[in-house]
């Protein structure tokens, strides 16, 4: 992969006649606690920035870096969320649409197509296109991962600080043995989705 990605999904697309095509992507959709996140992002079609990529595949200092080349690069750019309280109400998947929709819907500058990375782009008001592993080839949608990934690894921070018995910080809400063995030892706190630590209701009436 070049150093910067190609815009071809949105060359085509621009080809096709839309203007204002935003790349949007989710972050924190796996873990136990906190919001999920969701950013939208329209570049210029002349811009280029050097060392985008699919946000899991970069250093979080380089993340850092382009977290503000990117907000200073784009036309627009949003990051929304939907709360703990929603994803238990709505479910996972219906609550990382929501923060998807509010992400397009904040654009200082209205979108008319939406690239939508994974296999799902539902109920949005443009048209909108499904791209699986769109983070790796549209810059787009690679620009909106960082943006989501930053701001979620920044909220997860916070919520260290408030939770501090948890391990927030290190790893990012995610299922791992230490967060696992705290939320047996303490029991879940209000940043924690129901819907995903229903394992500790299972593993209570397995002891009776």
């Amino acid at each position: 992969m070049s150093e910067a990605l190609k815009q071809t999904i949105e060359e085509e697309l621009r080809a096709a006649g839309y203007q204002a095509i935003c790349g949007v992507d989710e972050a924190g959709r796996g873990p136990l606690c906190g919001p999920v996140v969701a950013a939208a992002v329209i570049l210029p079609s002349d811009v280029s920035v050097e060392g985008l990529n699919d946000s899991k595949k970069l250093t979080p200092k380089k993340r850092e870096a382009l977290f503000e080349v990117i907000k200073k690069s784009a036309l627009a750019w949003c990051i929304a969320e939907a709360s703990v309280e929603e994803i238990d109400r709505l479910n996972i998947l219906e609550a990382d649409l929501l923060a998807m929709h509010r992400a397009v819907a904040g654009l200082q500058i209205p979108a008319d197509y939406a690239l939508i990375d994974g296999n799902i782009a539902r109920g949005f008001p443009i048209p909108a296109r499904a791209v699986i592993h769109g983070d790796a080839i549209s810059p787009s949608i690679a620009a909106a991962s960082i943006l989501a990934k930053v701001h979620r690894d920044r909220l997860c921070e916070a919520l260290d600080r408030a939770y501090p018995q948890y391990g927030i910080a290190k790893h990012k809400g995610y299922g791992t043995k230490a967060h696992m063995d705290a939320l047996r030892q303490y029991g879940p706190s209000p940043i924690h989705r129901k819907l995903f630590v229903r394992f500790l209701n299972e593993e209570a009436h397995g002891k009776q």
